[in-house]
């Protein structure tokens, strides 16, 4: 008789955003009226730039054209897109060479699958308050999980320490849902305890674009001792705006070994088991970001959402509120006001002021008390949405 994997009932009984969907459905159907301003799931509201899209119709008539047709692309991505992101690299001063570079379907899909790589028996660590995926997938996995909590006490940026130790580290700077950033001597302690201990970190960087702060790390490899510890997966999603779009690249440096087994060899073995490789259109797409007028547009998008950061923290400012993030990240990770719990947070802003954000219970049990505003709403929402927050909670 056939067995199914028995590790999905050990899921919690509904994924966070799902759950926050359901809410948001009840309230709708009781106040049919009603406008909600959506300060919660990450989703961008600004379409691509022009230069993506420039591409992306440049290779729609290519597939229209015999001579300059493309079917299957290379798995691991095509050479062009490879070599572009290794120059990127290269202009901040970090050596990749184009075969550590694989192309993806986005960073969510690629911080599942790169599970393949690494034996169930191997432990894996989590700092939270975390993107709850990092725990589920390796739930459906059956891997033993290490919760690793953070505080307003160490700027929910916690230190290593032995008593923690698991053969897989997660590490997501800028952070979801706090909005913290590993330093560089943070991040060099958790390198330094991957090496000694043979552990990979699995570094998100999904949100590096939105580093202001120049003294801080936008890539892993920026710092020594890296390549033979970190894969770093990043994401084209709140960079460039491919969220309906997906596309993300990976690095996984030559000299990460383990075992005796190079981890980039395995997985441009498994690349070429599991995938037919992103399509050609999209990683033209992509290679758009990289240019300077494509970095000129990205910009531009990040600086209005960069805005909405400023807006919504300065109402918190009024309310007398405490927060972390939104200057180098966009998210804005805020303590309940009065001792409320997160998930009562959530639907008294639901039902008094129509406003609608993530409960931080979601991102773990140490997120409890805490709740998540995404600052990728449009500029007219996230003001009204300030004002409310202001009139609701300012005391005096």
């Amino acid at each position: 008789m056939m067995k199914p994997n028995m590790h999905y009932a050990d899921l919690k009984d509904s994924y966070l955003f799902f759950h926050i969907a359901r809410k948001i459905r009840a309230y709708q159907d009781a106040h049919p009226d009603a406008r909600l301003f959506r300060m919660g799931i990450g989703d961008v509201s600004l379409p691509l730039p022009k230069a993506v899209i420039d591409a992306l119709h440049e290779a729609v008539d290519d597939q229209a054209d015999k001579a300059r047709f493309h079917g299957y692309m290379p798995e691991p991505g095509a050479p062009f897109l490879r070599e572009t992101i290794a120059a990127h690299y290269k202009k901040r001063g970090v050596d990749v060479s184009p075969e550590e570079v694989f192309v993806s379907s986005g960073a969510s899909d690629e911080l599942g699958d790169l599970l393949d790589l690494f034996d169930r028996q191997n432990r894996a660590l989590v700092i939270e308050p975390a993107y709850p995926a990092y725990v589920d997938a390796n739930v459906i996995a059956g891997r033993r999980i290490i919760h690793l909590p953070s505080g307003e006490e160490n700027g929910f940026l916690p230190e290593p320490y032995l008593e923690a130790t698991a053969e897989l580290i997660y590490i997501c700077s800028p952070n979801n849902p706090t909005g913290a950033v590993f330093t560089r001597e943070k991040l060099r302690r958790w390198i330094d305890f991957a090496n000694d201990n043979g552990s990979v970190i699995l570094f998100d960087a999904a949100y590096e674009a939105y580093i202001e702060d120049e003294a801080l790390p936008h890539s892993i490899f920026e710092l020594e001792g890296a390549k033979t510890c970190a894969i770093e997966v990043c994401s084209l999603s709140k960079t460039a705006g491919f969220t309906g779009t997906r596309l993300g690249y990976t690095i996984i440096p030559k000299a990460l070994v383990r075992s005796g087994l190079s981890l980039n060899d395995m997985w441009v073995r498994n690349r070429t088991t599991k995938t037919n490789g992103v399509s050609y259109i999209l990683q033209k797409g992509g290679a758009a970001v990289f240019t300077d007028e494509g970095q000129r547009q990205i910009r531009e998008n990040i600086a209005v959402y960069k805005n909405n950061a400023r807006v919504l923290t300065e109402a918190l400012d009024r309310c007398g509120i405490t927060y972390c993030g939104g200057k180098n990240a966009p998210y804005i990770w805020l303590r309940c006001p009065d001792g409320m719990g997160s998930w009562a947070f959530f639907d008294y802003l639901l039902n008094e002021i129509q406003v609608v954000g993530t409960p931080g219970e979601g991102f773990g049990a140490c997120g409890e008390g805490y709740f998540r505003f995404s600052t990728f709403g449009s500029p007219a929402d996230t003001e009204e949405a300030a004002r409310r927050l202001v009139r609701l909670l300012r005391k005096g």
